[in-house]
Order: structure tokens, then sequence, then C-alpha cells
């Protein structure tokens, strides 16, 4: 199959913020048009499931954070539930940049807020061996691995694990057409996304690229064709991976 002249590509992320995506200069090195339209969203649970987990929030003295989109949804439920959290609650955070997150939602200087300096959770060691008394709340979405919970558990933390979001379709409206030469995919579920928003789906001479080895094996696995792929050792990014890609796509068709 040969693969038609990208001129249209469909990138499955939200819109950059920023205007330094590596994304807009190939729009003017290659003269393409990229559509931002994430395939998937996250959807915060319910009041009435959140009640079912039978957690009260001010029984607990600590929040282990693990993502912007984990205190998103804890605030959102905290502000549904009209629960103003005390300044002793202390925040145990994966990152700082989800720290300095906090601040959309509290006083942050007046507050008890610890952070790992790698990124990963065993960079808190020594907040936690400090503050190994304290009863911890842990938000967590629906499907997530086990890595922070076999952290705490070894540590022997008292902590409670609560489900407050999940990823779903990002549906399209009916009748809405799927335009593009190609489409960019980041993870399995926006593969999946895909299929059931376009159960007819044939990809032709639409190119297909995607981030991830997981992903990967999914367009595999739906029968597609995989046409770019990042990372590699020669492309770690996405964006270098479809320079690439691109240049050789143009050439043909030149």
């Amino acid at each position: 199959m040969t693969i038609r002249k990208v001129k249209k590509i469909l990138i499955s992320q939200p819109k950059p913020s920023n205007g330094k995506s590596p994304y807009f200069e190939l729009c003017e090195k290659y003269n393409v048009e990229f559509q931002f339209r994430p395939f998937i969203k996250v959807e915060r649970v319910s009041l009435k499931e959140f009640r079912h987990q039978r957690i009260n929030i001010l029984d607990f003295t600590g929040i282990v954070m693990t993502s912007r989109t984990a205190v998103d949804n804890f605030f959102s439920l905290c502000e549904e539930q009209k629960i103003t959290m005390p300044e002793t609650m202390k925040y145990f955070c994966i990152s700082e940049t989800v720290a300095l997150y906090l601040q959309k939602y509290i006083v942050y200087r007046k507050r008890k807020i610890f952070f790992s300096q790698t990124g990963k959770i065993e960079g808190l060691n020594t907040a936690f061996t400090k503050h190994s008394k304290e009863n911890l709340l842990f938000p967590v979405p629906e499907e997530h691995n086990d890595d922070v919970h076999n952290y705490l558990t070894s540590k022997k933390l008292k902590y409670t694990t609560s489900v407050m979001y999940r990823t779903v379709s990002n549906d399209y409206e009916e009748g809405e057409k799927l335009d593009t030469d190609m489409i960019i995919f980041f993870s399995p579920l926006g593969v999946q996304s895909l299929k059931k928003n376009f159960p007819n789906f044939e990809q032709g001479d639409i190119a297909i690229g995607c981030f991830g080895s997981t992903t990967a094996k999914t367009i595999s696995d739906e029968g597609l064709r995989l046409d770019c792929e990042a990372p590699t050792p020669e492309y770690p990014s996405m964006s270098m991976a479809l320079d690439a890609f691109l240049k050789e796509n143009h050439k043909k068709h030149a």
C-alpha cells in the first residue's frame, strides 16, 4: 500500500498551550496542517460512586498525589462535598511540578508539602520515614499500576486507595467525519477509541504513527499498519520520528 502525500495530521492530544511545540515547526517546514483532537479524556467519578467507597476525606492526615490530574479530581470531589482542607493536611507529591500545581487549590506556603526530586515515589523516602504515622489517602484512576501501592506497602505505611477518575473515549459527534492523511496515537485507549467512533474505519493509504511500544502492539492487534513509530534509538521523540517520516513521504510525492 502506497501512503498518500501527508498534508493533514491528526494528533490525538490536546493542542499545546504555548507556541513552542516542535509540531508547529514541522507545520512550517513541510507545509502541513495539524489537527489536535484527543481520542480519550479523563472523567471524574460521580459523587455517588465515590460515596460507595465509604471514604471520609477528613479522616486522613496526608494525601499522596502522583499527577496533576489526581490533584484536579481530588479537589473537585472536595468542592462538591463542600470540604475545606485543614491547614494541618500533609501532601506527598511525586514531583515538584505536581507539588507546585497544588497552588491552584491551596495556599502553598502555609501547607506541609513534600515532593520527590526524582519524579519517582522512592524520592519521598525521607518524608515518609519522618511522617510514618500519617493516615494516607491515595487518589488513583480506575486503571492503574501497582508501583506506588507496592512501595507504600513495603514501607508499612497506613494508606487507603480511592478511585477518583477514569479515562474514557472522547466521542465524535454523529455524522462527524475523520478528515486526515495521518493519525498519531499516544495510548492503546486512543486506538480503541478510534475503532469505537469509526467501527468501519479502513486505513487504506492513511498513515498511522504512535508513541510507545504498548500502543504499537495495540495498533498491530487491531489489524492496522504502523508507518511511523517512536521512541527508537534514532528518534527518541514523536516529533523527530514524524520529521523523518514527512521528509521521506514528501520526497516520494515530489
